[in-house]
């Protein structure tokens, strides 16, 4: 949804990116939360939490070799004592927000996948599922950033209701509440859905996959300038900048009408060799 082309780049042509300090900081806070819970409740606190920063992000290191190059150019340390005193701030945020003393989740870093009736599959990672005695849930996402404006709260919302469809599909009960938990500012967004939600988001998706169906068949991707751009690692085949995207590697066939592509997703899964379908993290 972000850019077709940048989907492209990333799940078809398979381009490598780089590091990036803040994404690799969020991955680390996330890793340090979830490992939070495997103390017992009393010694879930901000010290301890903190505490298993360092140990955590030598697993990181062991685990993605690459990131060493975040801090190449670092030979005293001193930026990478400032990133690490920055992954420790937000951890401490996060006991402003939540008290993990009274938590006791049922799923960590949950792993979920589903096919709808479409044929469509659907998978994600879920940071934490919480599930209370009368057999409410609540599925809880961490953000390292700060929560958006509310014009753009339905964009960080999406996510969210991508998860509660596919624990919908799964389980067959429509969790009671969303919450996303905003490190970077201090915030908690909270959202309560109903059915119609997560049938407005699979009519959704569907409509996103035929999309991306269609494209893979044509080679059609096209780029979607936004302010994201600037960020974006691939400026230099990027037709916006002046650059010439690397030959499509797949097999290019004439555009089909819609009513001959709906319903046929899986001979242009195989054929290109995508994931099995749009994926939530």
């Amino acid at each position: 949804m972000q850019c077709p082309l940048l989907y492209r780049f990333r799940v078809i042509d398979k381009l490598p990116q780089k590091p990036s300090e803040a994404a690799t900081r969020g991955t680390l806070v996330h890793a340090v939360l979830e490992r939070l819970f495997d103390n017992p409740a009393p010694e879930r606190t901000p010290g301890r939490a903190t505490s298993l920063i360092p140990a955590q992000w030598d697993r990181l290191l062991e685990s993605k070799p690459e990131l060493s190059e975040l801090f190449a150019e670092d030979p005293q340390g001193e930026r990478l004592a400032r990133w690490l005193s920055e992954a420790e701030r937000l951890v401490e945020r996060w006991f402003s927000l939540e008290d993990p003393t009274r938590l006791e989740p049922a799923e960590r870093e949950m792993f979920v996948e589903t096919e709808l009736e479409s044929g469509l599959r659907l998978r994600g990672v879920i940071d934490r599922i919480d599930v209370a005695p009368t057999g409410e849930v609540r599925i809880v996402d961490y953000k390292t950033g700060k929560a958006p404006r509310p014009e753009y709260a339905e964009g960080a919302l999406f996510q969210m209701k991508f998860y509660a469809l596919v624990i919908w599909r799964l389980k067959g009960v429509v969790p009671r509440r969303l919450q996303l938990v905003y490190l970077g500012s201090g915030d908690v967004m909270t959202y309560d859905p109903v059915v119609a939600d997560l049938e407005r988001v699979e009519r959704k998706l569907l409509a996103l996959w035929e999309a991306i169906s269609l494209a893979t068949r044509t080679g059609e991707w096209r780029p979607r300038p936004t302010k994201l751009c600037g960020w974006c690692d691939h400026q230099a085949l990027c037709p916006e900048f002046g650059g010439t995207p690397p030959v499509y590697p797949l097999s290019v066939r004439p555009a089909e009408s819609p009513e001959d592509v709906q319903g046929r997703m899986d001979p242009a899964r195989a054929e290109a060799g995508l994931p099995a379908a749009p994926e939530g993290h």
